[in-house]
């Protein structure tokens, strides 16, 4: 009697861990939807256009070297390359303060808003370039929703974390290189074979970058992200079930980096988010 109070006691208990764990992924990819669809969220990305040395006007102008939705005056201002400093300068009659512009490789970086519409500047390499933002776009609007397998607690893995610091240098969708500070390897196991994931740094987080055996099938064929908390006693709580598109699902004007080679598994992942259907 005692046996098989111990025995319903488990199931009980097993049955509510799951419970839990299916509402914590719920959860999670709800607000990874509403942080898609949020004013400046990516949804919203519609330019980026790479800046030459010396004079770029901006506007909606379709002459201009960097075009603005329609909804924004023809002749904004200029923004000034000059060595690696960039400078605005509003054109008459425009609410902005002419300034120095730091770019996204900063924390503080500066970002500059006319209604509905911002945009700053990005460094990528040797290159610095003006993304757009616009919360009135067309892709915002006619966005259809995310796209997953269904919630596998399989896929959450206790990885084991090897340090090991270096740089790493990311190809990118636009051709230029990113270089992210690594601090080390994952390693895990999967239907009794050993597989390893090259990490780097991201704020307080673990950022990965990959491809697997559904890449280009089911999921985006040039990379998912996944970000975990950073180890604890030497391990790390890899669960796949938070993998994630990149931004360049949802728009032509993100840098997304590619996968290093160690980061490229033959592994299926079925966890997950799946690709992306447009409208």
């Amino acid at each position: 009697m005692l046996r098989k109070l111990a025995i319903s006691c488990a199931i009980i208990m097993l049955a509510n861990a799951q419970s839990s764990y299916q509402n914590e992924i719920s959860k999670w990819r709800t607000e990874r939807e509403a942080k898609l669809k949020a004013d400046d969220g990516w949804l919203t990305v519609v330019g980026l256009h790479w800046l030459k040395e010396g004079e770029n006007r901006l506007g909606s102008d379709p002459k201009a070297d960097v075009v603005l939705p329609a909804s924004m005056p023809a002749n904004v201002g200029t923004i000034e390359l000059k060595k690696g400093t960039v400078h605005f300068k509003p054109a008459q009659g425009i609410p902005l303060t002419e300034t120095d512009l730091k770019t996204d490789v900063t924390p503080e970086y500066t970002k500059l808003r006319i209604g509905r519409v911002l945009f700053f500047v990005i460094e990528r390499e040797n290159r610095f370039g003006v993304r757009v933002k616009d919360n009135d776009s067309d892709t915002r609007k006619k966005f259809t929703g995310l796209n997953w397998y269904a919630v596998d607690p399989s896929w959450r893995i206790k990885a084991k974390f090897i340090p090991s610091p270096h740089t790493v240098t990311f190809a990118t969708e636009v051709g230029v290189k990113e270089m992210d500070e690594s601090p080390g390897y994952v390693t895990f196991k999967r239907n009794g074979q050993e597989y390893k994931l090259e990490a780097v740094k991201d704020g307080d987080d673990l950022w990965f970058v990959m491809r697997d055996g559904t890449s280009g099938k089911a999921t985006y064929a040039a990379s998912r992200f996944l970000y975990t908390p950073m180890p604890k006693d030497g391990f790390v709580d890899l669960d796949f079930n938070k993998a994630e598109n990149p931004p360049c699902v949802f728009t032509d004007f993100a840098t997304c980096p590619l996968p290093t080679p160690q980061n490229r598994l033959r592994l299926p992942v079925t966890a997950g988010e799946q690709m992306y259907r447009k409208p």
